[in-house]
């Protein structure tokens, strides 16, 4: 069972990179936050020092390919005042996402369990994060989420095109676009470069290109640089830390629905 104890913590940002207090089998750490993780992934190195025992042998899927992990039943996840006991969650080895992506050990990423057990107020800009009551309406506008291959996705205009975008907080980087979306609209043929991109699964060089324009919750951004996924199970795009951190956000996965209010001068 889930227990819920409503408590603020500080959400620390580091560039685009979101970081939150959390305990895994009763040893306090410091974990990314992914909303966009199918699962919390914990190093192999730390899982050894909290006694986790071997597990399954599995592939795991990232945004830069495949990568060989264990799955580890019976785990218990404590953050933000949330107790989550009896979960399943991913040994692997985090050194090159995290001296890559974070400059640093990499100790868990705590993914999509913790939004799926509570109603959480993220505010990137003023480094605040708190599980909610689900009696208490959000401000700013809702907008409705779809799974898609375990991930949650929220509609989006990109250049006059409705899409839907994955919800990414783990997503430090540039906005993504899948490349079939590209292609129908002709994107590819307006790439101005490539740099190294991905995470679990190692790096992948990616395509480079600026939209016009993208709509978000009321909200037109212009001139914004994205790039081009090519993992074949990439959605249409992928809106990570980079635009969501210019609003104050409510998620509620259970209630599939995430409210986005504009910060003040925002656009």
């Amino acid at each position: 069972m889930i227990s819920l104890f409503i408590a603020a913590a500080t959400l620390s940002v580091r560039g685009d990179r979101l970081y939150i207090p959390a305990t895994i089998n009763g040893v306090a750490t410091e974990a990314v936050l992914d909303s966009a993780a199918e699962a919390t992934f914990i190093d192999d190195d730390f899982a050894r020092r909290i006694g986790t025992g071997k597990g399954k042998s599995v592939t795991a899927k990232g945004s830069g390919g495949s990568a060989e992990a264990e799955l580890i039943q019976g785990a218990r996840i404590d953050a933000l005042g949330v107790s989550m006991p009896n979960l399943t969650i991913a040994v692997i080895d985090l050194d090159d996402v995290g001296q890559r992506l974070f400059g640093r050990r990499l100790d868990a990423i705590v993914g999509r369990e913790l939004f799926d057990a509570s109603r959480l107020s993220i505010d990137i800009e003023g480094g605040q994060i708190a599980a909610i009551p689900r009696t208490s309406q959000p401000k700013g506008v809702r907008l409705p989420l779809k799974s898609h291959h375990g991930i949650e996705t929220m509609p989006v205009t990109i250049e006059g095109k409705a899409v839907l975008a994955e919800f990414d907080l783990g997503n430090g980087s540039d906005l993504l676009i899948g490349k079939p979306f590209a292609e129908r609209s002709g994107l590819l043929a307006r790439s101005h470069g490539a740099e190294k991109g991905g995470g679990i699964g190692g790096a992948v060089d990616r395509r480079i290109v600026t939209l016009r324009t993208i709509r978000i919750a009321g909200v037109t951004f212009r001139n914004v640089r994205a790039a081009i996924d090519e993992q074949p199970n990439a959605g249409d795009a992928n809106v990570g830390v980079k635009l969501l951190r210019r609003f104050r956000i409510v998620t509620d996965f259970a209630q599939k629905a995430v409210w986005l209010q504009p910060r003040s001068g925002k656009r």
